[in-house]
């Protein structure tokens, strides 16, 4: 399946109009935000920690000279990046479809193959995670990042077989519902992708400018939590609110979007995303 962008329509309206902005698109994958950005007049600054998409960046680049930039690194390191003159940072976390229809990244349990699931370099592969964590650590793994009931049970059956493959895996978990999760599971811990996206938050408020805008489209629940928890610290104004001066909290809350039908008919991966955006208050 061709990667679609989602909700790429609402993500244009909640930033309204770019013409010669400058927006960060923290999650390249296969082009779709940069290029509508690009396309609207902005000027983009992409980074992917997966070198494989550098070709589509390369060819974007070709496209639009001197509007576009891609880094090569995880989004976590947008700090080091610093610009006067960022007008939006965006995300669209979560795993590209290029990533899952790839079989040989060992991403899906509909293809056969090595046990991998890295997005870029991250230090172990999945079968090398499940090798070297005890299976309390599993765990907690399983259950943290992928909900699935009876983790301890699976995480026992992992370190008794260590799969290596992606039908190893699925084999060996007999409840079918409980698949998509523990792959979900062991993929987010793989590419600490909690991690990297509590870091990339933590350095949005600086890198903004005044009336600069967040969005961020997520996929699943623990880190639309993790966006929505965060937007609201970032919205409610600090202090005790019973005293007579209050101090006017930094962002204010936009509104959420969620795919609309039309966009499901023709793109059913989106069904669960959700879009949530701020906007940094000029004081």
């Amino acid at each position: 399946m061709n990667h679609i962008p989602v909700l790429l329509n609402e993500v244009l309206q909640t930033l309204d109009d770019i013409n010669g902005k400058t927006i960060v698109d923290c999650t390249f994958g296969a082009g779709g935000y940069s290029r509508a950005f690009l396309e609207c007049g902005a000027n983009v600054i992409a980074f992917d920690r997966d070198a494989t998409v550098a070709p589509i960046a390369e060819k974007l680049a070709n496209e639009f000279p001197g509007k576009f930039q891609f880094i090569n690194e995880p989004f976590s390191e947008i700090i080091n990046h610093k610009s006067e003159i960022i007008d939006a940072i965006v995300f669209d976390l979560g795993i590209s479809s290029m990533q899952i229809d790839t079989p040989e990244r060992g991403f899906s349990f509909r293809f056969d193959a090595t046990l991998d699931m890295r997005m870029g370099n991250a230090p172990h592969t999945a079968a090398e995670l499940i090798e070297n964590s005890t299976v309390a650590e599993l765990a907690r793994i399983l259950a943290d990042y992928g909900d699935v009931k009876k983790a301890g049970p699976i995480a026992r059956a992992m370190k008794d077989t260590l799969p290596t493959t992606t039908f190893e895996l699925r084999d060996l978990i007999h409840n079918p519902k409980d698949i998509a999760p523990v792959f979900q599971a062991l993929r987010i811990a793989v590419n600490d992708e909690m991690g990297e996206i509590e870091s990339a938050l933590a350095a949005v408020p600086e890198l903004l400018k005044p009336d600069g805008i967040c969005a961020i489209v997520t996929f699943h629940s623990l880190e639309d939590r993790l966006v929505k928890n965060t937007f609201r610290e970032w919205t409610t104004s600090p202090g005790d609110p019973r005293l007579p001066i209050t101090i006017a909290a930094p962002f204010k809350l936009l509104k959420t979007f969620t795919p609309s039908d039309a966009e499901l008919s023709h793109n059913p991966r989106a069904r669960s995303a959700h879009l949530r955006a701020v906007r940094k208050i000029s004081h």
